[in-house]
């Protein structure tokens, strides 16, 4: 269990500053779990976009009303918006010591203001970990969890879209030097062990700044 994995991956930041993670991936890529497993053996703090947003709208936080108007519209809540929740909660003293990000960032935009925030706080990100799973195996996964809209035709409309949006996203963080895509397939245990153990072998500057695995 990566619980139980001593070494240290190349994407471990400095001894005693903590790590700042990025982790990405499609829909039914295991994010979630991969999430809480990373944070706990590092002790990062864990932070998922959806629960800082509705954090803020049940404690009525100034931004939380925004959202909320914006939600009780019909509409999504802007990138701005967005940007603003996840960069106020970075100010936290807990995130001082390593945070993971999960949901956040999902455009370029985004991924600039995250970058742009901690380089004033002279803290860069240390990895974005891309989880891969072929479309098939997604598609066996999403329709597996019994959703009534999870059939064929608007699980594949789903990866599609995310494909296309995040793309822009892997090739900045490619560009950037920090970009680790993993495969996500097979079990629990094994994807951990691959994102623990894979970047120890390989450099994230070939192939364009980013490094893959099998």
């Amino acid at each position: 269990m990566l619980e139980e994995v001593a070494a240290a991956p190349v994407w471990v930041g400095r001894m005693g500053e903590g790590m700042r993670v990025v982790l990405l991936g499609p829909p039914g890529a295991g994010k979630g779990t991969q999430a809480d497993r990373i944070a706990a053996r590092f002790q990062l703090v864990h932070l998922a976009t959806g629960d800082i947003l509705r954090a803020n709208v049940a404690d009525g936080t100034p931004l939380g009303e925004v959202a909320q108007a914006y939600l009780d519209s019909g509409e999504l809540v802007p990138d701005e918006v967005v940007v603003a929740m996840m960069l106020e909660r970075l100010t936290q003293p807990d995130c001082a010591h390593g945070f993971l990000l999960d949901g956040f960032p999902r455009s370029v935009a985004q991924a600039r203001a995250l970058d742009e925030h901690l380089a004033e706080l002279g803290a860069p990100l240390d990895a974005a970990i891309n989880l891969e799973v072929a479309e098939e195996e997604l598609l066996q996964r999403l329709a597996g969890r019994g959703r009534a809209d999870d059939n064929a035709r608007t699980v594949r409309n789903r990866l599609q879209v995310f494909a296309s949006s995040t793309r822009p996203l892997l090739d900045y963080y490619a560009g950037q030097g920090v970009l680790f895509s993993v495969a996500a397939a097979g079990t629990i245990d094994e994807v951990s062990e691959r994102i623990l153990h894979a970047p120890r072998d390989v450099s994230v500057n070939d192939a364009g700044g980013g490094s893959s695995w099998p």
